[in-house]
């Protein structure tokens, strides 16, 4: 299975990102290809520490089970219910949007699992660095999907 942090990884990302175009069309859902880009940023703030998100009771009870699941081989199903705290809502610029994405994506990449300071997602529990690279590469894969790339 794909990690973010396995290397040539997240240059695969990156030249996926780059195809994106700013009147992509999603395949589902309803983020248009500018919000997709704002709310794929959230995942690694809150890995980094720089975006605090807090734990809730349908974690505390199945939290466990659900990360089992997402860690799986198969891709992520299409529009799986998203975290409120990562939803994007207004209208975001395109150029920006990824341009911010691709910083976070490099500098996560660049350090590697050391610039994880966040040990414990409030949905999933206690994470290693391992799992949150492969949550992190599913995620892309599947938003990247949604659009065509």
């Amino acid at each position: 299975m794909y990690s973010l942090l396995q290397p040539g990884v997240a240059s695969d990302i990156m030249n996926r990102m780059v195809q994106l175009s700013p009147d992509a069309k999603p395949q589902w859902g309803k983020m248009n290809v500018s919000q997709m880009l704002a709310h794929c940023q959230a995942p690694l703030l809150v890995a980094l520490g720089e975006k605090q998100m807090k734990s809730n009771l349908i974690g505390m009870l199945f939290g466990s089970m659900i990360k089992k699941r997402m860690l799986q081989d198969e891709p992520f199903k299409k529009s799986l219910p998203t975290d409120p705290g990562f939803v994007v809502r207004d209208e975001r610029n395109f150029a920006n949007e990824r341009k911010k994405l691709q910083a976070l994506l490099l500098r996560f990449a660049r350090s590697g699992s050391s610039i994880i300071v966040v040990k414990k997602h409030s949905m999933f529990g206690q994470m290693t660095p391992d799992e949150w690279g492969i949550l992190f590469w599913k995620h892309f894969d599947h938003h990247f999907r949604q659009f065509g790339v």
